[in-house]
């Protein structure tokens, strides 16, 4: 029989209960409905309520509701208040019962919480309840309980990512689990067993989550996955695979052996200790040496008069048919040739090599740029035909044989020989030769030219990418032959750690090892922010062993050191004294560090099905980038349906979200089972992939329908978004994926002399040498460089020779396609030099 206890709360307690409360309490009872007065013996009438039992925080998985629970002594009524309310009397559910030791009165209250209460008040503040007893002498109130709605989403913030490593070397996994309520447990796994360190040492789990592996041993090779867990669901990341691997040692040389019949002996050693193993590398360097015995070691043959004379007999021939045919070949060479040796042309210094087989004429109005050339200094070792800016039909030979032997003193010289025009022949061949091993054969990413003292340039069309030779950077006599090329990101082990991240293309020139006698210029895009205050940006080496290292960080440049950068808003200027495999890597030094993304679209250019699918590609502001997926795309028969934008990416820790919005319903549906797609932070922030890209599955529901208009949104979870208004006929749009935005490079791919060059060779010397020497009121190198805005470099262009010439030298790589000479001309009429009226003769004079 219920009983009321106030205007609050309704009771229910057994029979037997019943008689011993209403005996203890002295109620008294009359009707169907009893009106229950609360009273406590005179001995405990004095006493405060305690709690035995306090409600705790729970957590609600999926609709389930949770139970709070208060139990007090001595009480006469509790109930429960929520968030500043308190919960109705019919909601509370009441026992009562005595302490078979104390005979005191004990008070149980239970209330149910519903997933829907929680939300109401969701996003605004947290559920809590909290109960209130009372007794005769006054009130207490219990702690505050927390109720929460438990989840766990279902992408992880940072997954780990595959590794190859060497034996011993550290590893580190990085895993950030998935937002959740409560927080989600973290394990690891090796193939689907869990990885426990307290049975394994080598293995040790960060207060983040992360997993370090201390020394990498062959048994750890494996797929290593972060399980992530709580009171709601379980969570598995893609698995990383660390492939461990073994670079060969080399065993102790053998004995010398004996001296052998042709007076010599060698030694040898073999590649194991270790073996390579997993793709480790093998061993450098050579497994046999010989040497030549000395007098004594070397058995002596006795050998009558007869040997000695017709050993002397057989050296006498030889030499006699030698010089005969070098006269034969000289006599052939000068016929041929028809070339006077009295007479040489000026213009090599402003149209660059010409063929030695062939008389080049000299050019109008000549007398403008005449000078005698030094002929003493030019090298006579060349043959052949090097392509020039305005003759882009051209062909590059190359010779047959072994093309650049290193000489004792490390520079290269190039032999005299049959020119090959094939550039995948050429690739092959230095691939082959010992310091040619880091060249890729990649021949539409490569070119290549053979440079003298005069300079040139090379380029990689449509990438951004390009290598400008200075004039006097290879020395007087020597030739060289040069490549450049962008590597995939993906065939280098570019170590990156904690926030960094690649920047830009890795690039290689080459080969490594020639001698130069001032530093070329290496221009290559990058896509970060630019801001120095949010970076520290360090340019990496490869060495010869293929180790990464850090041979500059921006804004601490050391003039004495034989690298320098200038850092501009798209494009990275790289001051070199040595070639070789370059990257530029960024960390950021807070959350406002920011890398710019490149989005594009792309479609089917045809499509006959219900099914229609847009591709949005995410990748790196560069390029070599954006032309790898436009060549990707255009073999897939894909089609750009809108312009390219530009997004900033920052180092938050934040997913890349895409969605697709506002198409017709009565035409068009999407696929997607979720309101949106997501890119995991870390797989754009390593740069590992070199574009990352999601695909929207639409139906049309008629094959009628073509015309299609929609939204599509690409933003960063708390951070800038870039949207797409999309309206085209599927049917009708059908643009070639380059046709407006992958504008090739129509220019030469090598430029040879002073034809690679914006400012004439005679000019730049006459602007040098009126430049260079210090004037009084300033107006020299220092001004020019400060009307070209490029103050922040002046030590770096003093610690030179020619600051003058260094300062052309950047403006002609900055300027090269776009480069207007006269507003050069105009910059030095302001600083008061009357050379500047050189540069004001037309196109055609020059």
């Amino acid at each position: 029989m219920p009983l009321l206890l106030g205007p609050f709360v309704r009771c229910r307690f057994s029979a037997t209960l019943h008689v011993l409360w209403l005996v203890f309490a002295g109620f008294t009872c009359t009707g169907s409905e009893h009106t229950a007065t609360a009273t406590l013996p005179a001995a405990f009438s004095d006493l405060l309520p305690h709690f035995l039992v306090e409600p705790e925080d729970e957590y609600i998985v999926k609709n389930k509701p949770v139970t709070l629970t208060c139990r007090s002594t001595p009480a006469t009524q509790i109930y429960f208040k929520c968030n500043g309310e308190w919960v109705h009397q019919d909601d509370h559910l009441i026992e009562r019962t005595v302490d078979p030791a104390t005979a005191l009165p004990v008070m149980q209250v239970t209330i149910d919480i519903t997933r829907q209460q929680v939300e109401k008040i969701f996003g605004l503040d947290e559920y809590w309840c909290q109960c209130v007893a009372w007794s005769t002498t006054g009130t207490q109130k219990s702690q505050k309980a927390y109720i929460r709605i438990a989840y766990l989403r279902k992408n992880f913030e940072v997954e780990p990512q595959g590794k190859e490593v060497a034996l011993d070397q550290e590893v580190l996994l990085h895993c950030h689990p998935p937002e959740g309520v409560p927080q989600a447990e973290v394990e690891w796994q090796r193939n689907e067993d869990v990885i426990d360190p307290a049975s394994d040492p080598n293995f040790f789990i960060t207060a983040d989550h992360n997993l370090v592996i201390k020394k990498a041993r062959l048994a750890d090779t494996g797929n290593y996955t972060c399980v992530a867990k709580n009171i709601v669901a379980r969570r598995k990341s893609t698995s990383a695979t660390v492939l461990v691997y073994v670079d060969g040692g080399w065993s102790e040389w053998s004995k010398w052996s004996a001296c052998g019949a042709d007076c010599s002996m060698w030694r040898s050693r073999e590649c194991t200790q270790p073996s390579p193993g997993t793709g480790g590398k093998d061993c450098q360097g050579l497994d046999l040496q010989s040497l030549n015995c000395t007098s004594e070691q070397c058995p002596q043959t006795v050998s009558g008069a007869e040997d000695v004379a017709l050993y002397v007999g057989m050296v006498a021939v030889a030499l006699c048919l030698t010089l005969l045919l070098i006269v034969v070949i000289l006599v052939y060479r000068r016929k041929e040739g028809g070339l006077d040796a009295d007479v040489a042309d000026s213009s090599i210094l402003t149209t660059g090599f010409q063929p030695m087989g062939i008389k080049p004429s000299k050019p109008e109005n000549s007398h403008l740029l005449t000078i005698q050339p030094d002929l003493t200094t030019t090298t006579t070792s060349y043959q052949g035909t090097l392509r020039s800016r305005h003759d882009a039909t051209g062909k590059f030979s190359m010779t047959n044989g072994p093309l650049l032997d290193p000489l004792p003193n490390g520079s290269h010289t190039l032999h005299n020989g049959k020119l090959n025009a094939d550039p995948a022949e050429f690739v092959s061949r230095l691939s082959t030769q010992s310091y040619f091993k880091t060249l890729p054969r990649d021949v539409a990413n490569t070119s290549y030219g053979t440079f003298n003292f005069l300079g040139g340039r090379l380029t990689i069309p449509s990438t951004g990418i390009s290598l400008l030779i200075p004039p006097e950077a290879i020395p007087r006599g020597k030739i060289y032959e040069i490549y450049l090329t962008v590597q995939r990101k993906e065939d280098l082990r570019l170590p990156l750690a904690g926030c960094q991240t690649l920047l830009s293309p890795v690039v290689s020139c080459g080969p490594p090892g020639v001698v130069l006698s001032r530093p070329v210029i290496l221009s290559m895009d990058h896509c970060s922010d630019a801001c120095l205050d949010n970076w520290a940006v360090r340019l990496k080496k490869q060495n010869y062993e293929g180790a990464w290292e850090d041979v500059l960080l921006m804004g601490e440049e050391l003039v004495s050191e034989p690298y320098y950068c200038q850092l501009e808003a798209e494009t990275c200027r790289l001051f070199s004294e040595q070639l070789g495999t370059f990257a530029l890597v960024g960390e950021s030094l807070h959350m406002g560090a920011a890398k710019r993304l490149r989005l594009v679209l792309f479609s089917d250019a045809y499509c006959s099905t219900l099914e229609y699918n847009i591709r949005v590609y995410c990748m790196d502001d560069t390029q070599d980038v954006f032309k790898e997926v436009m060549q990707m795309e255009r073999q897939l028969g894909g089609r750009l349906i809108d312009e390219p934008h530009v997004l900033l990416f920052k180092d938050s820790y934040h997913n890349l979200r895409l969605s697709i919005h506002d198409m017709p319903q009565a035409h068009w549906r999407s696929k997607l089972l979720a309101g949106y797609q997501e890119i995991p932070f870390y797989h754009i922030w390593n740069g590992s992939q070199r574009y990352l890209h999601c695909t929207f599955t639409l139906e049309r529901l008629s094959l009628s329908t073509c015309e299609l208009t929609c939204q599509l949104c690409v933003w960063q979870v708390e951070g800038e978004g870039q949207s797409f208004s999309l309206n085209f006929n599927i049917a009708k749009d059908t643009r070639a994926v380059d046709s407006e935005f992958l504008l090739m490079d129509s220019n030469a791919t090598a430029l040879a002399g002073p034809s690679a060059f914006q400012i004439p060779y005679l000019i730049r010397q006459k602007i040098c040498s009126s430049l260079d020497a210090p004037c009084p009121n300033g107006a020299d190198w220092r001004m020019l460089a400060q009307r070209l805005k490029l103050e922040r470099h002046m030590s770096f262009f003093a610690s030179k020779a020619s600051p003058t010439s260094v300062i052309l030298d950047l403006w002609e790589a900055q300027h090269f396609h776009s480069g207007n000479i006269n507003q050069l001309a105009t910059v030095m009429a302001d600083i008061g030099k009357q050379e500047a009226m050189i540069f004001l003769v037309s196109d055609g004079e020059c």
